[in-house]
C-alpha cells in the first residue's frame, strides 16, 4: 500500500504529464513562432472526445456489442468491455497506441481547420480566433449527447486495467493501475519534449524564431512565413490533443465541462510564461512549479485551513497570481530566459569556424 508521499508524487506526475504535453505545445506555437493561441482547450478537448468516441465504440464492434445504443448504455457496454481487457494486455495496449494516433491526427485537423483560413491575421485576431473555436468545441460537447454524452459524459475502456491483475512491491490492484497509466503518460510526455528539443534546435526551429521576431525580414529571404506558421500549429495541435486523450484514458471518463478555458488555456500560458518562452528548460520548470504549488495546497489543505484567515481553495490563486505579477514586474522572460540556439551540422556542407548550421529552407 503507498504511503502519502508516495501518492502525493503519483498525484503530481498524473497532473504535470499531462500539462507538460500542453505547455511544451504552446511554447512551440508562441515561444518559437509567435502564434498567440488562446484556444488550447480546441485540440485538448478534440483529443480528449476522439478517447470518449474511438477506443468504446470499436471495443464494442470487436466484441459483438456494437448493435447496442452507445450513448445510453455507455455504461453497460463499457463493464462488459472492461472485463475483457483485464485479460487481454495486448489487445489493451493496441487500443491505446489507436486512440492516441487517431486523438493526434484529429488535433492535427482541427489546427488545420482554424489555422488555414486566418493565418494571415495579425497576432491579436488570431488569437481571439482560437479562443473562439475552442469555445465552439466545448459547446458542441456538451449540447450533442451523440458525440461523448453531452453534459452527463461517457465512461471509457480501462485499457491499463490488465496490469492490475500483477502485484509488484504489495501494491494493490488500483494502484498498480495508476502506477502504470502514470508512467505511460509520463513516458509519452518525456518524448514529447525530446522531439520538441531536437525540433527548436534544427533550422526549422531557427526559422520560426527569425518569423516570430521580424516577419519580413524572412521574406526578403524567400522563407514562406504563411506555410511555416501554419505547420507549427498544425504539429503543436497534434501534440495537445495527446494530452487530451491521455488524461481521458487515465481518469476513465470524459466530461466536456473539465477542458474549459481556465484549466487548459489560461493555465498553460501562466506556466509558459512563469518559466520562460522559447525555452524548453523554462516551460518544463515553470509547469513543474505551477503544478507542484496547487498539488501541495490541495494535497495537505488540513493543514493550511487552521491558519488562513480565508478558504483554502483560494491560497494557489493569491499565491500564482503574486508569482505571475513579480515576473512579469521584474523578470518579463520567465525563471529561464530564451538562449541563443546552435543548430545541428548537416553533412555535406562546407561552414565557417563560427558557423551553426545550414541556412533553413
Amino acid at each position: 500500500m503507498l504511503e502519502s508521499a508516495e501518492l502525493f508524487l503519483l498525484s503530481l506526475l498524473a497532473t504535470l504529464s499531462p500539462y507538460l504535453i500542453v505547455t511544451i505545445s504552446l511554447n512551440l506555437e508562441y515561444g518559437y513562432a509567435g502564434v498567440p493561441n488562446f484556444g488550447k482547450t480546441l485540440s485538448v478537448a478534440g483529443g480528449a472526445f476522439m478517447a470518449g468516441v474511438v477506443p468504446g465504440r470499436l471495443l464494442a464492434y470487436l466484441f459483438g456489442i456494437g448493435q447496442s445504443d452507445y450513448i445510453n448504455n455507455n455504461s453497460q457496454i463499457i463493464s462488459t468491455i472492461n472485463t475483457d481487457l483485464v485479460t487481454n494486455p495486448a489487445l489493451s495496449m493496441e487500443i491505446f497506441i489507436v486512440t492516441l494516433i487517431v486523438a493526434a491526427l484529429f488535433g492535427a485537423l482541427l489546427g488545420l481547420l482554424v489555422a488555414y483560413p486566418v493565418s494571415r491575421l495579425r497576432a491579436d485576431y488570431l488569437g481571439m480566433t482560437f479562443l473562439a473555436a475552442g469555445q465552439v468545441i466545448l459547446v458542441i460537447g456538451s449540447n450533442y449527447p451523440p458525440l461523448v454524452g453531452g453534459t452527463l459524459g461517457v465512461s471509457v475502456p480501462e485499457v491499463f486495467a490488465f496490469i492490475s491483475t500483477f502485484s509488484i512491491l504489495g501494491l494493490l490492484p488500483g494502484e498498480m493501475r495508476n502506477v502504470f497509466a502514470i508512467a505511460m503518460m509520463s513516458t509519452v510526455a518525456l518524448l514529447v519534449f525530446l522531439y520538441a528539443h531536437r525540433l527548436t534546435h534544427s533550422p526549422l526551429g531557427r526559422l520560426l524564431r527569425a518569423i516570430r521576431d521580424d516577419e519580413n525580414s524572412a521574406l526578403v529571404l524567400g522563407k514562406d512565413a504563411q506555410r511555416n506558421r501554419i505547420t507549427v500549429i498544425i504539429f503543436a495541435s497534434a501534440i495537445a490533443s495527446l494530452a487530451g486523450a491521455l488524461y481521458a484514458m487515465y481518469t476513465a471518463n470524459v466530461f466536456s465541462t473539465t477542458y474549459s478555458r481556465t484549466i487548459w488555456t489560461f493555465w498553460p500560458w501562466v506556466m509558459v510564461i512563469l518559466g520562460g518562452a522559447a525555452n524548453n528548460l523554462g516551460v518544463v520548470a515553470g509547469t513543474f512549479i505551477f503544478v507542484a504549488v496547487r498539488q501541495t495546497i490541495s494535497f495537505y489543505q488540513d493543514f493550511f485551513t487552521p491558519i488562513l484567515p480565508f478558504n483554502v481553495v483560494w491560497l494557489d490563486t493569491l499565491l500564482l497570481g503574486l508569482a505571475l505579477l513579480i515576473i512579469l514586474l521584474y523578470r518579463p522572460d520567465g525563471l529561464i530566459s530564451e538562449k541563443p540556439i546552435k543548430t545541428r551540422r548537416t553533412s555535406g556542407h562546407a561552414h565557417g569556424k563560427g558557423d551553426t548550421g545550414p541556412s533553413p529552407k
